[in-house]
C-alpha cells in the first residue's frame, strides 16, 4: 500500500472522527476539496462505501467503522513517530529545491547563492523549466511563478511582486533606424514564436504592431531579450536587465498594463518548516529591491 493510500486513510479517519469534511480539512490543514478527493479515491480503491453522506455530514458505514478501527491504531503510531521526528522540521539541513521559469533565474540565483553560503548544511537546487513542478508530489519545496495566480488547492500562494518591462532597442539599432514614433510599421520588432502568447506585453505587441514587422521571433523569453540586445529590433526587456545594460535604450517606458505578477508558492505540508520559511522570507526581502 503506497503513501498516497495512507494519506487517504488518514483523511477518512479524520472525517469519521469529526463527522464533517470541513472539520477534517481544518484538522489536516488542507483544502476541503482534498478531503473529498481522498475519501472518493479510497472508496473507489476498496470498492465499498465507507460513509453515508447526509445534510449534517458523514457517518461511517459498517465497512467504514472496520477501517477506522485500523486507522485509529495507525494514527496513534504516526503520532508517536511525529513526536520523534518533530525536530526535523526546525532543522536547516538537507535539500531545498526551488522551481521557476528560466527567465527569472538571473534574479533568483544571487539570492539562492547567498542563502546557501549562510546555511552550509543545506544543499540548494534550482529547477528552471516551463513545466510546472508539482509541490504536492514533493518535486520542489518552493516555486516562484509568473502570470495568473496559481490555484492548486493545497498550495499557499503569496504575492511576490511584479515583473516590469520596457520596450527597448540596442543603441546600434536606434542609430540605424531612429526613435520609435507612432508609425510602428517603420521598425523591426522582436516577439514570441507563438503569436497568441498570453503575456500582457506580448498581447499589446500583437494588438499594435503588424505581424509582418515582428521580424525576429523566438519560443524562449531569454532568447527574445538576447535578440534585442544583439540589435535585431525593438522588444520587451525586464527593467532589471535594462538597468544592467547601458547599451539598451528605452524606446517606450514600462506601462502598468505590461507588468507580469510574480507569485511565491509553497505546499501546506512544508510551508512552516524552518528552511522554507527562511527562504521565502529572503525572497520577499530581495523582491522589494527588484525594479
Amino acid at each position: 500500500m503506497g503513501l498516497e493510500t495512507w494519506d487517504e486513510i488518514r483523511t477518512a479517519y479524520q472525517v469519521a472522527r469529526l463527522g464533517t469534511v470541513s472539520g477534517a480539512a481544518e484538522a489536516l490543514g488542507v483544502h476541503h476539496a482534498t478531503v473529498i478527493r481522498h475519501v472518493d479515491a479510497l472508496e473507489s480503491r476498496l470498492g465499498v462505501k465507507l460513509f453515508q453522506r447526509h445534510a449534517r455530514g458523514y457517518t461511517p458505514t459498517e465497512a467504514g467503522q472496520d477501517l477506522m478501527q485500523v486507522a485509529q491504531v495507525t494514527a496513534e503510531q504516526f503520532s508517536q513517530l511525529a513526536g520523534r521526528l518533530r525536530g526535523h522540521g526546525s532543522a536547516m539541513t538537507g535539500e531545498l529545491t526551488l522551481t521557476t521559469v528560466e527567465s527569472l533565474t538571473p534574479l533568483l540565483v544571487p539570492v539562492l547563492a547567498e542563502f546557501e553560503v549562510e546555511h552550509p548544511d543545506l544543499s540548494v537546487r534550482l529547477l528552471a523549466d516551463q513545466r510546472l513542478f508539482r509541490l504536492e508530489y514533493g518535486e520542489a519545496h518552493v516555486a516562484v511563478r509568473a502570470g495568473a495566480r496559481p490555484d492548486e488547492p493545497d498550495n499557499i500562494v503569496q504575492e511576490l511582486g511584479a515583473l516590469r518591462s520596457a520596450l527597448c532597442a540596442h543603441r546600434r539599432y536606434v542609430t540605424a533606424h531612429g526613435p520609435l514614433g507612432d508609425d510602428f510599421g517603420a521598425h523591426d520588432f522582436v516577439g514570441p514564436a507563438d503569436e497568441r502568447h498570453r503575456a500582457p506585453f506580448y498581447r499589446w505587441l500583437a494588438a499594435h504592431v503588424p505581424a509582418s514587422r515582428v521580424r525576429f521571433r523566438a519560443s524562449d523569453a531569454r532568447a527574445c531579450i538576447e535578440a534585442v540586445e544583439a540589435g535585431a529590433g525593438i522588444g520587451f526587456v525586464p527593467l532589471w536587465r535594462v538597468r544592467n545594460n547601458p547599451d539598451l535604450v528605452e524606446m517606450r517606458p514600462a506601462e502598468a498594463d505590461w507588468a507580469v505578477p510574480l507569485w511565491l508558492v509553497t505546499h501546506v505540508d512544508l510551508h512552516r518548516t524552518a528552511k522554507v520559511q527562511a527562504l521565502t522570507a529572503r525572497l520577499k526581502e530581495a523582491a522589494r529591491t527588484w525594479p
